[in-house]
């Protein structure tokens, strides 16, 4: 089809957004912001970036000399910073052009390492507890600069005049906010000195907090530098101060503390490890700071999954943030300080196992779970730590080591329910046997002959088991062919054999040896039968293999049992030997099919109506 020529329009101009700011502060306050209370996060973010401009234009300024002071007495917000200032023309170009950051110039590179905020968007945050926000500054960059005034209002409108320099004596920015009603919970005195304590406790600049009610004289908010920058007269105080620091930062006592430091990003700080176990899996968020504010407490990306034994503090200078400033941006970056912190982890692993086999304990009782997944993985901490490492057997909990002491031959099972079915049998039989069901732990006992060349590590499979399991004599096994071959009748539906033998302890009246493969086998062989003809029937027909039958396994020494293999009338004779496959299903406690609990139920009943028509 061919569309008819259209003349264009000579009139063609271009346009400017229109921006409706009430709806842009809704957007940012709903899907950026995680909650208002970020408002004050980047006012000291503004406050600290001007801060580090001062100082690359006056650089022998003595530390210190330039500071950020807050002021809250519930009627209004300040933040006061001695930075470098903005001039007219910056007021114009970067407060009234929304997405525009004083920051972004043509060396942004060089600059993102200087500055925190890098997306011009901070200062909408305080349109989320304010309607007008009043910027009074003035330059450093000029000695007789004037002082500007901007307010910005919720509207949309904004309002730029110079006033003479007397209107701010010094060089640098207040931001004065007058709190809406609805949003006092985060402007209250209390609150604003609790939230920059929050965001800024690492902050490098002097930081002070003014209620009104001390005339005049602030109290500090980041009094002390970070444990990690500060002297110690001993490595004992630092490692005491460190500890000290991950408890009231965490809230728990750490079983050890690890400190962290990475020179290539500027990167320092300390990962507290947990005393207790966590479940698998679960990853604990750490707390990040880019340049000693506060980014984050809930940074789960900056260690591997496999390290929720600890919980980090970090403060970095090359990290980036998102647009939110409230998590990590994936990068290149990233992705190398991961690998290097969990490399500290690893090293720290390997110095306790090699000096501190006390602390290695209290550590592998608590995390065996995390180590295993690292050991999968890790060559070097698999020859360390393998041996130490705790795995349920048939001689309860041991360590790999303790068991490779008896048992020279290492079986294992492939789930937890093949060791629950057989773990009793295989005992009594001088078995060794590891439960393999558990997550990492069946891969990990076959690498076992890896650190111990003298064992033997072999899947356990139902004719291993049934081979170490006495026949019964020739005599006995033909007197019981009746009651047998009606216990293969009645549990035909099961797809399971029906066997005698001798085992311990004597007290078990029958084993049931079945994998879970083979069920899923057997189930996917009745679906092609019962879709015999269709698509899915033909599919099913192609996959399906041999279907290996369950056993269960008769013990002859049990009373039970050579009572019930005595019985000659037919009906009880099914009963019996349904009950006994009940009773040996409900031992391997895995999940009963609806046919196996209808059973159960009905072999019981007929049981009892048994007995009570013998008895009357």
């Amino acid at each position: 089809m061919t569309l008819p020529d259209t003349p264009l329009s000579p009139a063609a101009a271009d346009r400017t957004f229109q921006v409706d700011l009430r709806g842009l502060v809704d957007l940012l306050s709903h899907h950026l912001y995680s909650s208002p209370r970020v408002y004050l996060r980047e006012l000291l973010q503004n406050a600290v970036d001007a801060l580090t401009a001062r100082h690359g234009v006056e650089p022998n300024a003595p530390a210190g000399a330039f500071g950020i002071r807050l002021y809250a007495d519930g009627s209004e917000v300040r933040v006061e910073d001695d930075g470098v200032g903005l001039t007219e023309a910056d007021v114009h170009t970067f407060l009234a052009t929304i997405g525009r950051s004083s920051k972004r110039a043509e060396r942004i590179a060089e600059q993102r390492a200087d500055f925190i905020g890098q997306f011009g968007i901070g200062l909408l945050s305080c349109f989320l507890v304010a309607d007008e926000i009043h910027v009074l500054s003035r330059s450093a960059r000029t000695p007789d600069a004037p002082a500007v005034e901007w307010r910005g209002r919720g509207d949309g409108s904004y309002s730029v005049r110079t006033l003479p320099a007397s209107a701010r004596p010094r060089p640098g920015t207040t931001v004065t906010l007058t709190p809406r009603a609805d949003a006092g919970q985060w402007t209250r005195p209390a609150e604003v000195h609790a939230l920059a304590r929050h965001f800024g406790s690492l902050l490098r600049h002097p930081v002070t907090f003014d209620d009104g009610k001390g005339g005049g004289e602030g109290v500090p908010v980041n009094p002390e530098p970070a444990p990690w920058a500060r002297a110690h007269p001993t490595p004992g105080a630092r490692s005491r101060a460190l500890a000290a620091y991950g408890e009231s930062v965490f809230g728990f006592t750490p079983l050890d503390t690890i400190e962290l430091d990475l020179p290539a990003v500027g990167l320092k700080g300390i990962a507290c490890v947990l005393p207790e176990a966590v479940p698998a899996g679960r990853r604990h968020g750490h707390r990040v700071h880019v340049k000693g504010m506060l980014l984050s407490e809930q940074a789960e990306e900056i260690l591997p999954e496999w390290a929720f034994f600890v919980r980090c503090v970090v403060d970095a200078e090359a990290l980036r943030p998102t647009a939110s400033r409230e998590s990590l941006y994936e990068d290149d970056t990233l992705a190398a300080v991961r690998e290097a912190l969990a490399e500290r982890l690893r090293a720290w692993i390997a110095r306790v196992a090699a000096s501190d086999p006390d602390l290695l304990g209290r550590f592998l009782q608590a995390h065996h779970l995390a180590v295993k997944s690292l050991a999968v993985h890790d060559d070097e901490i698999l020859r360390m730590l393998l041996p130490w490492l705790p795995f349920e057997t048939t001689d309860g909990h041991a360590t790999l080591d303790e068991f490779a002491r008896t048992h020279r031959t290492v079986l294992v099972t492939s789930s937890v329910e093949e060791f629950r079915q057989i773990a009793s049998i295989a005992s009594a039989a001088g078995l060794g046997v590891v439960n393999g069901g558990y997550t990492y732990d069946r891969e990990l006992v076959h690498r076992m002959p890896e650190i111990r060349p003298e064992v033997t590590v072999a899947d356990l499979d139902p004719a291993t088991l049934t081979a170490h399991l006495d026949p019964v004599e020739r005599e006995t096994e033909l007197a019981a062919a009746a009651y047998l071959a009606q216990a293969r009748d009645a549990l035909a539906v099961f797809d399971c054999d029906v066997a005698l033998r001798t085992f311990q302890p004597a007290s078990a009246p029958a084993l049931l040896l079945d994998s879970r493969e083979a069920r899923h086998e057997r189930t996917r062989s009745q679906l092609a039968r019962e879709q015999q003809g269709g698509v899915w029937g033909d599919i099913l027909g192609h996959l399906r293999q041999e279907a290996p039958r369950a056993q269960l396994i008769l013990n002859q020494l049990n009373p039970l049992v050579r009572t019930a293999v005595t019985i000659d009338e037919p009906e009880l004779a099914r009963t019996s030997a349904e009950a006994l496959y009940g009773q040996a299903v409900m031992l391997s406690r895995r999940p009963l099919r609806p046919a196996e609990s209808s059973l159960i139920n009905r072999s019981f009943l007929d049981l009892l109506a048994h007995a009570l028509r013998k008895d009357s």
